[in-house]
């Protein structure tokens, strides 16, 4: 390159051959230009001072609390807030421009032509139209007195110029054009939306939005004009619990608090908890541009919107995504189906809404049993949630709807509405598979609304109407006694029958093939239980007798269930030698493959250089095959 210097002589220029890479607008397609302009900033710096000490003094509690580190970490190192944007849409810049003063001409109302100004115009800053124009007027007294008659705001700087030439007794002042960036006035939501800056008193606050009497039914509302009004921001600033997402701990959440503390003087909410991002299936997040986003409308429509947000609560485990699985919402509604099919079968047997909210009075082991398991469920659904376990709390409802209440306690009942025990024993049943039903109901309404609204009403009948709904039920509140002999009992029926059908799985034996067993080293108190849960026992297990006799010679398995043993020969219906070998084979394949497996992830190369789906699915592998292995041993120790 030659360039000609100072005096005109030419001289070479060292210069690099270098690409600059050109950026383009993704939306209009044009070429982005660097261009400085004016901007308004906050100070950051001091308002995170506040919320840092919140959160270390424990006036903000956030969960988990390894995201204490992170929040720390960029407080701590917080620039200069730009909040202003050029922008279409949004919060207007609460400020206004005037005329710059300069010496010797006075106002400078509009630019200057054919001249190089620097243009500063003067700046006020209010929250009304009436403010700036008072700002305005005290700044502008000298000239209001000498020259002008008012001062008038408008839009922008152009119309001011020409308001003012057509206008001489006119002071102009224009808005600025840039609007608020939107995670500032998203800060402002926990009181904006309240009423601040004025004092609001809500329109319809009640004092007891809970349930009512016993049956739950739901306090009225108490009039807006009586003394149940209160102020609406110092009813609900500041809140307890903020729910988010993590990826906005520092573009929401954390401005929140400055926003908050700086304002009201207090934190908007005593605890921040941080959940996980939903993505795809492999794990990476969704994008529009990748094209791995899932319409949850398309889910809905397919599930249901309750398997969708069943889903949701029970793959939310904290400090961890959530990786879209079409299967498990699929799970989730069969677990809805579940559900319908248990209420059918109830009120196919003439079992109703409960009309209590304490547990009927039971005589019966197993309807003292299902009270108790309702105390235990609700229990865990208590604790998990003071925890914000949301995964807990639907794993707690869960098991104990699909196993417990319809897996189990609807099949150890069956009996009380056929065969010569019914009139005795329907009543008491009736009444408590009534009330169980009525608490799984209001326990998975959280999770689950649609369905559980809906059965709520279908449960009642004339005797016990539903006159409320059930979001405006009370909380579960059994106040039942345990019996923990009956819980005991119960327990140990489940473990036998769950032994026996393991067993015949096991050894490839039809469910419905009738066996005897034979007891031996039972204590008085479980040949006692055997004595009252013969007729369970035997529909259950499938059992044709269980006897205290010898158990006859041959081939034969064995259960232990506590400190009794149970033999069921398999004589005529098994090859106890056969079956061995096959056992014994199947456990030394399974164990090659899992040996392979374990030899491929034990190669550092293998974890580093594979893809992580493939590393995945290698420990997903070895451990089905581990359990396997487990599964087929103890089907071989049963068979001595």
């Amino acid at each position: 390159h030659i360039v000609k210097n100072k005096d005109g002589e030419e001289e070479a220029l060292d210069a690099e051959p270098r690409s600059i890479q050109t950026p383009f607008g993704d939306r209009g397609g044009v070429v982005i230009e660097p261009w400085l302009t004016d901007q308004w900033y906050v100070n950051a710096e001091e308002l995170a001072k506040a919320p840092m000490a919140a959160v270390r003094d424990g006036h903000i509690d956030i969960v988990p609390k390894s995201w204490e580190k992170t929040f720390f970490n960029w407080m701590e190192n917080i620039q200069p807030w730009c909040v202003s944007r050029q922008l279409w849409w949004g919060h207007r810049i609460p400020a206004c421009y005037g005329p710059m003063r300069r010496e010797g001409d006075g106002l400078i109302i509009g630019s200057e032509k054919n001249k190089i100004l620097v243009f500063v115009p003067e700046i006020f800053v209010g929250s009304s139209d009436q403010e700036l124009i008072d700002l305005a007027s005290r700044f502008y007294e000298p000239e209001l007195a000498e020259r002008f008659k008012y001062v008038k705001i408008f839009d922008t700087q152009s119309e001011a110029e020409a308001a003012s030439r057509a206008d001489p007794d006119l002071l102009p002042i224009w808005r600025d054009q840039d609007v608020l960036d939107t995670w500032f006035s998203s800060a402002l939501w926990p009181f904006g939306t309240l009423g601040w800056p004025e004092e609001k008193s809500s329109p319809l606050v009640g004092e007891d939005l809970g349930g009512g009497a016993e049956q739950g039914a739901p306090t009225p509302n108490p009039s807006p004009q009586g003394g149940g009004a209160k102020n609406l921001l110092a009813r609900h600033y500041p809140n307890d619990v903020l729910i988010s997402g993590f990826d906005i701990l520092f573009f929401w959440d954390a401005r929140m608090a400055m926003q908050g503390m700086h304002f009201m003087g207090d934190v908007p909410w005593r605890t921040l908890y941080l959940h996980g991002l939903v993505r795809a299936a492999d794990g990476q997040k969704m994008s529009k541009s990748k094209g791995n986003v899932v319409d949850p409308l398309i889910l809905m429509d397919q599930y249901g919107a309750d398997a969708l947000r069943f889903f949701m609560a029970a793959m939310e485990s904290q400090g961890r995504d959530i990786k879209m699985d079409d299967r498990r919402v699929e799970g989730y509604r069969n677990f809805a189906t579940k559900l319908w099919n248990a209420a059918r079968f109830c009120q196919s047997n003439g079992i109703g809404a409960s009309t209590t909210l304490r547990a009927p009075d039971a005589q019966l082991a197993v309807n003292k049993w299902i009270i108790g398991e309702v105390v235990e469920c609700q229990a865990k659904l208590d604790k998990a949630f003071a925890e914000f376990r949301f995964d807990g709390m639907a794993d707690a409802i869960y098991h104990f709807t699909w196993g417990t209440f319809c897996d189990w306690y609807l099949e150890l009942i069956k009996p009380a509405f056929v065969g010569d025990e019914k009139q005795e024993m329907d009543v008491e049943s009736k009444a408590v598979a009534g009330w169980v039903l009525d608490q799984i109901l209001v326990m998975l309404h959280p999770f689950m609304p649609f369905i559980t609204e809906e059965l709520w009403h279908a449960m009642a009948d004339a005797a016990t109407p539903r006159n409320y709904d059930l979001i405006l039920a009370k909380w579960p509140e059994p106040k039942a006694d345990l019996d923990h002999a009956a819980v005991a009992e119960i327990n140990w029926l489940i473990q036998l029958v769950t032994a026996v059908r393991s067993v015949k799985n096991e050894l490839g034996i039809a469910p419905g093939t009738r066996l005897n067993a034979f007891v031996r080293d039972a204590s008085p108190e479980t040949l006692a239980r055997i004595e009252r849960q013969t007729a369970a026992i035997a529909k259950q297990a499938r059992l044709e007798s269980v006897s205290t006799d010898i158990a006859p010679t041959g081939g034969a398995i064995q259960i232990v269930v506590d400190e009794a043993t149970f033999v069921l020969p398999l004589e005529g219906i098994v090859d106890l030698d056969a079956e061995r070998a096959r056992i014994a084979k199947a456990i030394e394949t399974i164990n090659k493959e899992a040996q392979s497996l374990q030899g491929r992830l034990n190669n550092p190369a293998f974890v580093e250089k594979a893809k992580p789906d493939a590393v995945e699915k290698a420990r997903a592998d070895l451990a089905d095959k581990t359990a396997e292995v487990e599964r087929l041993t103890a089907a071989l120790a049963h068979l001595g």
